[in-house]
């Protein structure tokens, strides 16, 4: 018998069940949403006019989902392992963003009126502040020198968005139509692919 102990390799814990887990809740996610597009009862188009806001607020909920899935996807191309910690900023991330069905069927249905839109902010607020704490926990385990560490920088825009959401929840109180225009523009902003992560990686 070997007279020492040999020591072995700490696990390392795989993406993969975290990408198809998230991608499986955000697919369910945007179908709950489009079941609150209620079928009219009547056969012409003036029956739809009472869906205008539900839709609109469905779209720019289906957006900001889209690029949610499509950030979420880039961030996890630069990341090797995963642990406990960083499972849960996934489901805290995941929590935040299955409330966005119920504050934007409330927000459409009350056509922009001021709790349902600032509430819709909140959501907005709080799933940026979570994605914001995946990445930084990401960053966390692979090191402060790992290709993502140096693809997100200083993360300029994420901040910004988190103070757009912050004065749209008081502009909510104030000005609905403004807020509700500063919840586009954080889509609009985001709409433009963020390729940092892109570019570190295929760095030769």
């Amino acid at each position: 018998m070997s007279n020492h102990s040999s020591r072995r390799e700490p696990i390392q814990m795989g993406k993969g069940r975290l990408e198809a887990f998230s991608d499986g809740v955000l697919a369910i996610i945007i179908t709950i949403m489009v079941l609150e597009l209620k079928v009219p009862h009547e056969a012409d188009l003036a029956a739809l006019r009472p869906l205008i806001p539900v839709f609109l607020s469905y779209v720019l909920s289906f957006i900001y989902l889209g690029i949610y899935w499509n950030n979420h996807h880039h961030l996890l191309q630069a990341v090797r392992r995963v642990n406990g910690p960083i499972l849960w900023a996934n489901q805290h991330l995941l929590f935040w963003l299955s409330l966005l069905p119920f504050t934007t069927a409330w927000m459409g249905e009350n056509h922009l009126a001021t709790i349902p839109l600032a509430l819709y902010g909140v959501v907005l607020f709080f799933a940026a502040i979570s994605y914001l704490i995946l990445t930084y926990t990401l960053i966390a385990h692979h090191g402060k020198d790992s290709d993502l560490a140096i693809a997100i920088g200083r993360d300029y825009k994420g901040k910004l968005s988190l103070i757009i959401y912050a004065v749209a929840i008081l502009l909510s109180f104030v000005q609905a139509w403004l807020a509700a225009f500063l919840y586009v523009l954080v889509a609009i902003i985001w709409l433009i692919p963020d390729r940092r992560i892109e570019r570190v990686l295929n760095q030769p």
